[in-house]
């Protein structure tokens, strides 16, 4: 991270918005987070004040109106953190280019001072003994945790992914966006839909205005799909960008940290300060020497200029109204001066690419959730075997029937990590989506790959009457994952019916600068993302002068 180029930048933000008589109080549904450092520098607003809007936001939709229900746990030191913050300020000590901003988290990263639940009433309660590794730098950088919020209880971990048996799908079937610990958040776009899975909590509390940004995790899809079904951004970065120490796991080989932001440019400053090699975490070393120094360097109109960008053909078809927003994406794709390639993915590909996902999940989280148990107090389950007994006994009041049954068929069925079935997945699987995509890039030249996000917007909570296995050409979001690519998901417009669609920009390996560009650049050109109908303005929400 360059702090001291990125102190610059604000600074002569500072400068330019001085000089345009700009100090008017800013909005807090649009504002940057280089534009509130700006005025938290300019003495316009300090954090203190800005805390307090989100927390009128809370106050007002989360647990009543809408009922959002995005929030599990408030920080009680939040307000006594951004006052210190301010007096730090006042006195010149700058802790990093996140001084006084308020994030809020997943409930699955690791707080020192918060309990870390997995969304899971069966960890109700636990206390991590320190930060996990991004959350220590976010706080270093003088980020504020405004709240812990709702999770698909472990990340959707403990799951029948893999059965052919529809009971099985049946019995397993959860609302979207509930979780035994959190109960159900709902979506402030419209109230009977989810906000997808498993990053629920962040992106509704983001959509609906809760703090500046984010953090989500991403095994699957899990920043991606919820961001989609709210109309944020969402990131998953390279594989090894980001530590997952200290991140409740799913499955290792396929997890990372995420941000999600109501702008690109939120992104680009969050992976500035997250990023960088944890000797806790041997992923990370395959970022040795490609971290970038800035990324919001990358944030430049006219960066999809010349531009060879892939459309991926494999997926849609299914929602008109979706359809006809995605066409029109690709239409200012090309008017924003790129070039558009239409193709589709190898049949295997998208023949396989959720079984591989599926298995390496289950396999995985088998073993690895006993692992971070053993961190845990004494009184806390220590293997899946526990927790599938524990939410099974009635004395436990557990919450989820419907996850205890999935808990309990994860800890049956699924293949150990020395099963050859996983071994395979895992090791040869993972190549061959990696080898195909990199195929499709270089056989058709191309800088990124465009694909319609989600071919049928944000689910209803209400779990489908006949649960099964999702299509091949539902969702391309574990492509990413099973690569180890970045993917980047940027709204794009709405539904006649009010629901938001977005587009998902993936790239090879550490091209997370290039793909925030060619992001950026699209933002800016459509500002295509909506405060939700359920969730709007407050007088409150002017901050400043």
């Amino acid at each position: 991270m360059n702090v001291r180029h990125t102190r610059r930048r604000i600074a002569l933000g500072v400068a330019a918005l001085w000089s345009a008589g700009a100090w008017a109080a800013l909005d807090l549904d649009t504002a940057t987070v280089a534009e509130v450092e700006a005025a938290f520098a300019d003495g316009s607003l300090t954090s203190e004040q800005l805390l307090r809007a989100y927390l009128a936001r809370i106050d007002a939709y989360d647990q009543r109106g809408p009922t959002i229900n995005a929030v599990i746990a408030l920080n009680p030191k939040a307000l006594d953190e951004a006052r210190q913050r301010d007096a730090e300020r006042h006195a010149g000590q700058i802790r990093g280019p996140l001084h006084g901003i308020p994030i809020v988290l997943k409930d699955n990263f690791d707080t020192f001072d918060l309990p870390t639940t997995a969304g899971s009433q069966l960890l109700a309660g636990s206390v991590p003994p320190d930060d996990a590794f991004v959350v220590k730098k976010l706080r270093d950088a003088g980020a504020i945790i405004v709240a812990k919020l709702n999770l698909h209880e472990f990340a959707a971990g403990g799951g029948v992914g893999g059965s052919v048996d529809p009971a099985d799908y049946r019995a397993a079937a959860i609302p979207n966006g509930y979780s035994s610990m959190g109960g159900q958040t709902r979506n402030p776009h419209e109230l009977n839909h989810g906000p997808a899975g498993s990053s629920t909590g962040t992106a509704a509390a983001i959509a609906a205005g809760f703090a500046q940004f984010g953090l989500g995790s991403d095994t699957t899809s899990s920043v991606r799909g919820p961001a989609s079904a709210t109309g944020i951004v969402g990131f998953k970065p390279s594989n090894g960008l980001l530590s997952r120490d200290g991140i409740v796991p799913l499955a290792l080989s396929l997890d990372t940290a995420g941000p999600m932001a109501r702008s690109v440019a939120d992104i680009a400053v969050a992976l500035n300060v997250m990023a960088g090699v944890d000797a806790a975490d041997p992923m990370t070393r395959r970022a040795e020497g490609r971290i970038e120094r800035d990324y919001t360097a990358f944030l430049q109109r006219g960066a999809l200029r010349g531009k060879r960008i892939g459309i991926a053909r494999d997926f849609g078809g299914v929602n008109a109204g979706v359809d006809r927003v995605f066409e029109q994406a690709v239409a200012t794709l090309r008017a924003l001066g790129a070039t558009t390639v239409d193709f589709r993915y190898p049949a295997y590909l998208v023949d396989l690419h959720n079984e591989l996902a599926s298995t390496i999940c289950a396999a995985e989280f088998k073993a690895q959730i006993a692992d971070y148990l053993q961190s845990t107090a004494p009184q806390y389950p220590k293997t899946l075997a526990e927790l599938a007994r524990r939410a099974k006994d009635p004395a436990t009041h557990y919450r989820s029937p419907q996850k205890a049954y999935g808990l309990q068929y994860t800890e049956t069925h699924a293949p150990a990590i020395d099963d050859p079935a996983y071994r395979a997945a895992k090791n040869e699987g993972m190549a061959l989506v990696r080898g195909a995509v990199d195929a499709v890039l270089n056989h058709n030249r191309l800088d990124a790959i465009v694909y319609l996000s989600s071919p049928n917007a944000a689910p209803p909570i209400a779990p489908p009457a006949q649960p099964g296995p999702p299509r091949p050409t539902a969702s391309a979001y574990n492509i990413a994952n099973l690569a180890g690519y970045p993917d980047l998901v940027v709204p794009a417009g709405m539904t006649p019916d009010g629901l938001p669609v977005t587009v998902s920009f993936l790239g090879p390996a550490f091209s997370d600068g290039a793909l925030l560009g060619y992001g950026y650049d699209f933002e800016q050109a459509t500002h295509a993302r909506r405060l939700p109908k359920h969730t709007p303005a407050l007088a409150s929400d002017r901050v400043g002068r």
